[in-house]
């Protein structure tokens, strides 16, 4: 598992990842959320991505595109827009809201999509982030196609509407899933919320190792005890169903690789919100193919699948 998933950076001048495992050591964390939206006359794949370092506080926002020549006219960077070329079938665009760059909290960007021009509206000036990596309140980020505001994030909506000068598209986005990196030794927490009425919830994973033996791993949400696990060591993949009022939750967990594998390594967790009675606590096999399963079915907003999925990976610091 620990091959798959390298360890996040924030945007370099060339917006790769890092896969050095000392520069999760700096502090920075992920959050990357992925929306189905009608973008350029098509839907859409939009991910929004934060992410925060000790200089850096970015927002990246990548476009699904169709099949493409990257030949074509509309894959050249005209408009000082990041243009994604490890993933062809991607454009993007990024913001960094470095400390000494005050203006960049209030801005705009167009770039293109399929030939198409898509705007980024955003203001950050008055935003909470309470220490987070995404914001919390006070702000607004607005992407706006064919005349209609498509996707709109935050709590500013009537002020972002006003700037924009544009309506709320016909057809609403939907969040397909989030993930976000975390770090601790012990304690790892975030907040998420698994259909777009729902509120928010806090989430809490806690974790003993003594010495590898009797390790025991406890999930809360909204403070309350959902999945207790004993004898971790031979529990370290598994899934159980669980409800958070009207909400069926499928929680899923693999974390082998903090229990056996030396070093800074990371566990994933996800929650995925079912529709039909799920199935009874089980474990994974020791492959990790059931886990690849659920992650590809998630990322997806699979069938039987009525929310959003979160997925977390929790690196354990030493």
């Amino acid at each position: 598992m620990q091959d798959q998933f390298p360890i996040p950076s924030c945007f370099s001048p060339s917006d790769k990842f890092s896969d050095d495992p000392n520069s999760a050591k700096s502090g920075q964390s992920l959050v990357m959320s992925v929306y189905r939206t009608k973008i350029a006359g098509h839907c859409r794949i939009i991910t929004i991505t934060w992410c925060k370092n000790l200089l850096v506080h970015g927002l990246s926002i990548s476009v699904e595109a169709l099949d493409q020549n990257p030949n074509d006219d509309h894959n050249i960077n005209h408009n000082n827009i990041d243009i994604d070329h490890k993933h062809l079938n991607q454009f993007s665009c990024k913001v960094e809201l470095r400390p000494w760059y005050f203006w960049r909290k209030l801005g705009s960007k167009r770039f293109q999509v399929d030939g198409k021009p898509v705007d980024i509206f955003w203001d950050l000036r008055q935003a909470k982030f309470s220490g987070e990596t995404e914001p919390r309140s006070d702000y607004y980020v607005a992407v706006v196609s064919d005349e209609e505001v498509v996707l709109l994030l935050g709590d500013l909506k009537k002020e972002a509407y006003r700037r924009t000068g544009f309506r709320p598209s016909i057809i609403d986005a939907i969040l397909l899933s989030k993930k976000e990196h975390v770090f601790g030794k012990k304690r790892f927490s975030t907040r998420a919320k698994f259909h777009e009425k729902d509120k928010f919830h806090d989430i809490l994973l806690e974790c003993s190792n003594n010495g590898g033996f009797d390790s025991e791993m406890m999930i809360k949400i909204d403070g309350n005890s959902m999945v207790d696990v004993k004898h971790l060591q031979w529990k370290f993949r598994g899934n159980e169903s669980i409800s958070i009022g009207k909400t069926r939750l499928e929680v899923y967990w693999d974390v082998h690789d903090w229990l056996f594998v030396p070093g800074m390594r990371h566990a994933l967790f996800i929650f995925k919100p079912v529709s039909s009675p799920a199935c009874s606590s089980s474990t994974f096999s020791s492959s990790s193919s059931s886990m690849s399963s659920v992650v590809s079915l998630g990322e997806e907003g699979s069938n039987g699948s009525s929310g959003s999925c979160l997925f977390l990976y929790a690196w354990k610091l030493e």
